[in-house]
């Protein structure tokens, strides 16, 4: 009964990745050997690989929320420029310590992505700097030369 009921949350954990990210996301990110906790009320909540934490299940939406090791596969998966923002080489040190990507420092973006949506930052050169979450529209972060861009959750401390 346990083994199927970790299929079956493995398997869940896959669909919110291909639906959140794109088809093929899942596979990349959740391997069979998978392991995950539950929330107080039963539902799916942290998904690890060994020892590390690959994402975490939101309870308000139900999407994903990635640590740097899921980011990594992420990046690695989709060619560029799918799920980026690109910042400027000036920006980079200051996001891989931990700080928010400004609009100002906004050199590209995937047109496809939303505010709100969790997306990979990362220099010129695509070297991923950290994950976090969009806060305004693509062409909202290439116009405006003032505000929040990205909200950073995980840096990549070169």
């Amino acid at each position: 009964m346990v083994r199927l009921y970790g299929k079956w949350m493995l398997k869940r954990a896959r669909t919110i990745a291909d639906f959140q990210f794109g088809r093929g996301a899942g596979a990349i990110f959740f391997s069979d050997d998978t392991t995950f906790s539950l929330s107080k009320t039963g539902r799916l909540r942290y998904l690890f690989s060994g020892k590390e934490r690959i994402a975490t299940v939101r309870a308000s939406d139900g999407l994903l929320t990635l640590s740097m090791l899921g980011a990594r596969r992420l990046h690695g998966y989709f060619p560029p420029p799918r799920l980026r923002v690109i910042a400027s080489d000036d920006a980079a040190p200051f996001v891989t310590k931990g700080g928010n990507v400004f609009a100002r420092h906004v050199l590209g973006v995937d047109p496809e992505i939303r505010a709100g949506e969790e997306v990979l930052v990362v220099d010129s050169r695509d070297r991923l700097l950290a994950t976090g979450t969009a806060v305004l529209a693509p062409e909202e972060m290439l116009q405006i030369k003032r505000g929040l861009a990205v909200q950073t959750r995980k840096a990549a401390e070169h």
